[in-house]
């Protein structure tokens, strides 16, 4: 059976999308940020056995996609109480969606400046 594809290759396509996103090594994973970080990689970190991306979700959000579908969503440790939410990444992942969550994320710490010139 082949491996399966590293989703890194997908997230960072994603990002790059979004402008002024920089990859900054932190916590031994990779987080992004503009300026602010807005989303961090989870490969099977705090001993759990996942793939995951913490992304900053506005305010409720999280609850609300954790209770629609806890199978996917997820309150990571440390920044789930800061509103951020969890997405699984080792199951089948609607790609759309998750650059969709992304950009959200992106646009709660991206500056007014950077909001204007994003179309």
């Amino acid at each position: 059976m082949p491996a399966k594809p590293n989703p890194l290759v997908k997230l960072r396509k994603i990002f790059k999308a979004l402008p002024k996103t920089v990859e900054v090594e932190a916590w031994g994973a990779p987080t992004w940020r503009a300026p602010k970080m807005f989303a961090m990689y989870e490969d099977r970190m705090h001993g759990l056995d996942r793939v995951a991306i913490w992304i900053k979700a506005a305010p409720g959000n999280n609850e609300i996609m954790v209770t629609a579908d806890p199978r996917r969503f997820f309150i990571p440790p440390y920044v789930g109480a800061g509103g951020w939410v969890g997405v699984r990444l080792d199951g089948k992942v609607d790609w759309t969606e998750l650059a969709e969550l992304l950009e959200d994320g992106w646009r709660l710490v991206a500056t007014k400046k950077m909001l204007k010139e994003f179309v």
